[in-house]
């Protein structure tokens, strides 16, 4: 029974008016506190992402870092000799300087300073003195020196390091590997105007030009003993059917099987000289305009290109290549910047396919081949420059001018081989017919040429995301409109989990599911498989037209919302007939293998682990994704635009096509874009169901290699801060900006469909 004291109950009214605000102001509290605690996450997340791009902009940014060239001194000799060739030790310590007459000397750098000397041809009489040089692929240091009656000195030069005092030492020496005495080129004991050499430690070729023009071949073979040191050399004399008098440069590769001969009017001739009895003419060609001439001629680390330059400054580099009846002909690849006066040397580096070219006028620039660019030019200020060397590192070069004199140069060239055009455009790389694009970042061999193409990897992930999202998006965002609109909410509370708890599958067992029994099956079942496609839907809508003309009284024996359990045994049987024909049929039409005979007619090759293995997988491992987001959204839908439009007379069907999908289409756009966006970074599947070959080919039956897979598979085994490393930052970097910038147009879009629809 209520008070009827006036006082009690307007007591009681105030502790309740009291009690009110403190309520409203705890919530308002925890309002804000919630607030707070959402913008610092949301704000930590953009953090972060800010932070990953950052550090990955931070690796990949020395890549695209200008070459730097810093004088660092220069030296004069008190007699001013001339200067014929130029070297330098793995550190830039010590010089070698060659002189026309054979002579040697080893000096320090730093000062000048002489440390020993001598003659390559030793102190034999003069008329053995020196009378042509020639030097052999800068990472053997081997060097020839010819004699005026028609012999060479094979030698070589030696650094051998030691730390006394934990301080490094380097004592260099000339060695001679077939011993101090030349070998007789020339029979005939006439002078050498133009030689050329290669050795190893089982061969040594020596091509000489002699002074009446002949062109004669010396081939010595070294036999060295099991049980000794004793050394047997055989030699095998020849001579080429070529007039000598007009050539001015000559070239012999470093695995002495490709003579190169220049004459005066830039004619090139390329000789087979890999069996020295029997020496072919492969290709002539003229290299350079009628009103030029070429003034320097060298190759490039690995002995497959030859650098060509002329008298306008011009530098083009050109290599043998094999056309589709298997014939060689030598083609000029790519033609680099030129410098202002007449190219006078040529010094390539050891191990990269870079070099650097110095002309007339003193002016010093660096090239990479496969960048196909000029990296840095820079004036010297030293005119008649004699000789031109880069040290082993390439972060070192000493000219050599007229009078003696040296210039040392420490150049900073960290990443030459990185371009636009290496990375996403067709590169002519050495041994290929054509320009392609390539990434093959290691080779077993040191003089391999590093193909970092980006173009095939981005490719194989967007075929990759293509594919996976062809076979993921009718079934996931179909399935997720009947489950939401049609089907009855006990069916769904079973449907609904269960494709979600597909989304907790690791990937890497559905790349081993593919890999090991998905591909073979496809293989096995391709023609059954290709049916199903087919035989399926066709099934489906045959049972939906069946069913719809079973009587009313039949039909009510199914509970509405539970016709699709129906579809189950036809689902089965369809799938079961197509596998069961396509055998038969193979065998009938196709001669019993579907995949062979694609290969056969058409040329369409088939892997077994290949993109529609991996589309398929890629597929189930995102279906749950954009299921269940697909599902909320349509489920969201309010029931009074359904009820509405059935109201109108729209049947079911129209409804949810026209009302319900439109509504929910933001909703279903970002499931979609998820998806892709789990497809695009998608790693594991790929690494184990796909061929993992770098190609770039539409073929459906071919593997390719993505993004993702390519950085786990090689970023272990990259050297830290190698190219080859950046570069693989460089794929991520790449792959975060796409992934981005899909996200952002995704949201876009999104948002204008949400202003769009939202009236509805």
């Amino acid at each position: 029974m209520p008070s009827t004291d006036p006082e009690l109950d307007l007591g009681e009214t105030l502790d309740l008016s009291a009690e009110r605000p403190r309520r409203e102001r705890f919530r308002i509290l925890k309002d804000r506190l919630f607030a707070t605690i959402m913008g610092i996450g949301g704000v930590a997340v953009i953090l972060a992402i800010l932070l990953i791009f950052i550090y990955l902009f931070y690796v990949v940014a020395p890549l695209f870092a200008s070459a730097e060239i810093a004088f660092n001194g220069q030296l004069k000799r008190s007699d001013g000799t001339e200067v014929a060739h130029v070297a330098l030790d793995e550190y830039g310590e010590v010089g070698l300087e060659i002189s026309p007459s054979a002579g040697f000397r080893f000096f320090s750098v730093a000062d000048g300073k002489l440390i020993t000397s001598g003659n390559l041809l030793g102190d034999g009489p003069a008329a053995h003195k020196g009378s042509a040089l020639a030097f052999g692929a800068p990472s053997n240091r081997t060097l020839f020196a010819a004699t005026a009656d028609g012999r060479v000195t094979v030698a070589q030069a030696d650094y051998a390091i030691s730390y006394p005092d934990d301080v490094r030492a380097i004592t260099p020496s000339i060695v001679y590997p077939l011993g101090a005495e030349p070998l007789v080129v020339d029979p005939q004991e006439q002078g050498i105007r133009l030689l050329a050499g290669q050795s190893s430690e089982e061969e040594t070729t020596l091509v000489a030009i002699t002074d009446d023009g002949r062109v004669v071949l010396l081939h010595v073979l070294v036999e060295r003993s099991f049980l000794d040191d004793e050394v047997t050399l055989e030699t095998t004399q020849s001579e080429l059917s070529v007039d000598g008098t007009a050539i001015t440069h000559i070239a012999l590769d470093i695995d002495q099987r490709e003579l190169y001969l220049v004459s005066a009017g830039g004619l090139l001739s390329l000789f087979d000289v890999s069996d020295k009895a029997d020496i072919q003419l492969l290709d002539r060609i003229t290299v350079v305009a009628p009103e030029r001439r070429v003034t320097a001629l060298a190759f490039l680390a690995g002995g497959i290109s030859i650098l060509i330059g002329d008298d306008s400054g011009a530098i083009a580099q050109w290599f043998p290549v094999r056309d589709a009846n298997n014939n060689i002909s030598v083609a000029r690849v790519r033609e680099f910047t030129a410098l202002p006066g007449a190219i006078t040397n040529i010094a390539p580096e050891y191990f990269r396919k870079a070099f650097a070219a110095i002309d007339g006028e003193g002016n010093l620039a660096l090239y990479h081949t496969t960048a196909g660019r000029l990296i840095l030019s820079e004036a010297t200020g030293h005119n008649g420059t004699t000789a031109l060397a880069l040290s082993p590192r390439a972060d070192a070069a000493l000219i050599a001018t007229h009078g003696g004199e040296f210039a040392n140069y420490q150049i900073a060239n960290e990443h030459p081989e990185v371009s636009f055009h290496s990375l996403w455009q067709e590169v002519w790389y050495e041994s290929r017919e054509q320009p392609e694009y390539i990434w093959q970042s290691s080779s077993a061999s040191s003089d391999f040429e590093p193909k970092f193409s980006l173009t095939p990897l981005t490719f194989g992930t967007i075929k990759a995301s293509v594919y996976s999202m062809l076979f993921a998006v009718p079934l996931a965002v179909l399935g997720a409109i009947y489950t939401a609109y049609f089907m009855t909410p006990a069916l769904r509370n079973i449907v609904k989990p269960s494709i979600e708890v597909m989304a907790a599958l690791p990937t890497v067992i559905l790349g081993f599911l593919a890999g090991l029994w998905l591909a073979p099956l496809i293989e096995r079942e391709l023609l059954g498989l290709s049916l199903a496609l087919v035989v399926v839907p066709l099934a489906v809508v045959a049972a939906a037209r069946i069913y719809s003309c079973v009587p009313e009284r039949l039909r009510r024996f199914t509970p509405e919302g539970w016709e699709a359990l129906l579809l189950v045994p036809v689902l089965i049987l369809a799938t079961w007939a197509s596998l069961s024909s396509g055998s038969v049929l193979e065998v009938w039409w196709f001669g019993g293998s579907l995949p062979q005979w694609l290969n056969d007619q058409f040329g369409i090759t088939y892997d077994q682990r290949n993109s529609l293995v991996v589309g398929i997988a890629i597929g189930f491992a995102v279906i749950p994704t954009i299921f269940s987001i697909s599902e909320d959204a349509v489920f969201s839908v309010p029931r009074s635009l359904t009820m509405g439009s059935l109201a109108l007379g729209a049947t079911p069907w129209q409804t949810a096509l026209r009302v319900v999908l439109l509504t929910a289409s933001p909703g279903i756009f970002s499931a979609i874009m998820i998806g892709m966006g789990r497809a695009v970074g998608e790693t594991m599947i790929v690494l184990m169901a796909t061929g993992n070959t770098p190609i770039m080919d539409l073929n459906i039956f071919q593997g390719f290699r993505a993004l993702s897979a390519n950085i786990a598979v090689e970023m272990p085994e990259s050297e830290v801060h190698s190219t080859h490393y950046r570069v693989l930052f460089l794929a991520a970097l790449v792959l975060f900006l796409v992934t981005f910038a899909v996200n952002t147009v995704a949201e876009v879009v999104r948002q204008r469909l949400r202003r769009k629809y939202a009236s509805l």
